[in-house]
């Protein structure tokens, strides 16, 4: 019986120890550096107000947006739960369906909302176009994305396999 080669022994013994391989501690370590870097190049401006956007973030995606996105998935789970479902702690996966493009549209408006609310005085500069089209563009783009994805929704529904009537297999 031959032993293994030292470094294989090695790697498995910090494998254990630690719980995933060396490159995942090299790449923790790596983002926290990018991170530790990004937050240095950050605060060297405005410090003070840095933080307090940080923390009105936090505190506003804690205290309203959690809640209220929670008690949306809830309804739409129930919304896609249907007739006769025997495990409702069991989400469906028509929900998917709206939390996709719900998503997007969420990460659009979160990245464009100066320009979509017509706030963006000196965004405009920087985009280059005019502010007075991007609600129109931004709504869309989310009916957009909700119409492809009811699309696929339907598409998956008719695809779907049906049990035959009486429970028989196909004849061949």
């Amino acid at each position: 019986m031959s032993t293994p080669p030292k470094s294989t022994a090695t790697a498995s013994a910090f494998r254990r120890r630690y719980g995933a391989s060396p490159l995942h501690l090299l790449l923790t370590l790596a983002c926290f550096a990018l991170t530790l870097y990004a937050g240095v190049r950050l605060l060297k401006g405005d410090t003070m107000g840095v933080v307090i956007w940080f923390v009105g973030a936090a505190v506003l995606h804690d205290m309203v947006l959690l809640p209220a996105y929670s008690l949306t998935d809830r309804a739409a789970q129930r919304l896609f739960r249907g007739r006769g479902a025997t495990d409702a702690a069991t989400p469906k996966a028509g929900v998917n369906h709206l939390r996709v493009p719900a998503f997007v549209s969420g990460v659009l408006f979160l990245v464009w909302w100066p320009l979509i609310l017509r706030k963006g005085g000196h965004y405009t500069a920087y985009t280059a176009l005019p502010a007075d089209g991007f609600l129109a563009r931004w709504l869309l783009i989310t009916a957009a994305l909700f119409l492809g994805s009811a699309v696929v929704l339907l598409v998956r529904t008719w695809l779907r396999p049906r049990p035959r009537a009486g429970g028989s297999p196909r004849p061949e």
